[in-house]
């Protein structure tokens, strides 16, 4: 299995040649105004337009409404909508077949009972994105640097495409995978030497990690 690694809060022409380099195959870009990590739509596009062919750009939009999600599409062309608020599997699922781009929606996983209730959403995205619940102080859905317990995810059984997101870094990615399996890791605090500023010594080793977990 091709493991594969998503370096997600990009916001300069810099760290986005760091993680192709680094050979990242997801580069996310953060639409979201409260976020340390938040470009503009305009400054997306300019980001997005400099990948390579194979490396897929993801766009992170929170409760976005429809109006901001269609500019969003046309403007950035991204190959990935990660839904990342409260949207609902009703809400992605037509914005997935209005605009032909695949979809992947983050959830927060505190229990079980959470995994279970993800399976709503089959037939309604392309990936889920299991994820650490924000911190009750914190305004950010996600990009909080915290973990939530791995061995949740061992013995569930995946009816969707996933990935495994929240607080990894790369000290403990390989350890991530060998705990579960992730057939993708997604990155994003744990790379960084300041509140959305991203290291790209930091996504070199944390791809190096990925790629050779056993």
């Amino acid at each position: 299995m091709t493991r594969e690694i998503k370096i997600c809060g990009l916001s300069t022409p810099e760290t986005v040649a760091a993680a192709v380099k680094a050979g990242a195959s997801h580069v996310g870009f953060v639409h979201f105004e409260p976020s340390p990590r938040h470009v503009s739509l305009k400054e997306a596009a300019s980001l997005r337009a400099d990948l390579p062919g194979g490396v897929k750009a993801v766009l992170l939009l929170v409760n976005a409404d429809i109006e901001t999600t269609a500019t969003a599409v046309e403007l950035v062309r991204p190959d990935v909508i990660q839904f990342h608020g409260s949207e609902t599997p009703e809400w992605i699922a037509l914005v997935r077949e209005k605009t032909g781009v695949e979809a992947w929606r983050a959830i927060g996983v505190r229990s079980a009972e959470t995994l279970s209730k993800s399976a709503r959403y089959t037939g309604a995205v392309d990936r889920l994105l299991f994820d650490a619940p924000p911190p009750e102080a914190s305004a950010l859905p996600g990009g909080n640097g915290v973990g939530f317990d791995w061995r949740l995810l061992a013995s569930h059984d995946h009816a969707v495409s996933w990935g495994l997101a929240g607080g990894l870094d790369p000290d403990n990615v390989a350890e991530a995978i060998r705990a579960t399996g992730a057939p993708l890791v997604d990155a994003s605090s744990g790379l960084e030497s300041a509140p959305g500023v991203k290291d790209p010594a930091r996504i070199a080793a944390f791809c190096e990690a990925a790629r050779t977990a056993g």
